[in-house]
């Protein structure tokens, strides 16, 4: 693959990234990581994935911040937080074509259990916040994928999407956070980095202009349906090279 292929095949899939998760208040990474990682490696596609999910989420929660659950949150962010160092760890201990069988296998059992909409009783209480938080902690550094336990968990909340899109906001920021700190930042180079920080920028304006016309859920369906494509691809690179 040229130099150009990759720059422009970065720069797309960031840009798709950053597209939906101003349509779903999350989804980055799930639409993301898959080819992040086919394209930089594990490594740095999670660490790429943080830090662009991380700076997503601020700039939209900018003007939402009052909407923030914090008493639900709390509990959420902490557990995530404490999980964060296994899942460096974790990362960092498993070969390369085993990782990205992991990661693939992690994104297509989480989207199957949101389509599903998977129903737990005991992710309603405290406990399951703690669990839902530490599980995506664990993910977020480990795979760049801390999405999926938080949206199990509000869907078994009862959250309203109103409610749901500032939340995943402020834990996109705190979970991403500490995990770049766990991780640190992608060695892009300048190309990269001005690729990355351009495609975000159109992917955004994109993302909030098609917020205002395609209803939410074909956009969830959508961002569903290209997450699991993306996780089925990865499996299969992994397994193409045992």
């Amino acid at each position: 693959m040229t130099v150009g292929m990759a720059q422009l095949l970065l720069g797309g899939t960031v840009m798709v990234g950053a597209c939906v998760q101003w349509l779903t208040g999350m989804g980055f990474a799930l639409v993301a990581v898959p080819a992040l990682v086919l394209l930089l490696g594990p490594a740095q596609g999670v660490a790429l994935a943080n830090c662009a999910a991380g700076a997503i989420s601020a700039v939209g929660l900018v003007g939402r911040w009052r909407r923030v659950r914090l008493t639900a949150m709390v509990p959420l962010v902490v557990a995530s937080a404490c999980a964060v160092p296994a899942g460096t760890w974790v990362a960092a201990q498993l070969p390369h074509p085993v990782l990205p069988i992991a990661m693939g296998l992690l994104v297509t059992l989480a989207v199957l259990l949101v389509m599903r909409g998977l129903r737990v009783s005991a992710l309603t209480s405290t406990k399951g916040a703690v669990a839902a938080g530490a599980t995506g902690g664990f993910m977020n550094a480990s795979a760049g994928l801390g999405g999926p336990p938080l949206s199990l968990y509000a869907m078994n909340a009862g959250w309203t999407v109103h409610e749901f899109v500032p939340n995943a906001q402020f834990y996109g920021i705190v979970v991403n956070a500490f995990s770049i700190a766990a991780n640190g930042v992608p060695r892009l180079g300048s190309t990269g980095w001005t690729t990355a920080v351009v495609a975000m920028a159109v992917g955004a304006v994109t993302g909030k202009v098609l917020a205002e016309r395609v209803p939410e859920s074909r956009a969830r369906q959508l961002v569903l349906l290209l997450a699991l494509a993306g996780g089925l691809s990865t499996l299969a690179k992994g397994l193409g090279v045992l």
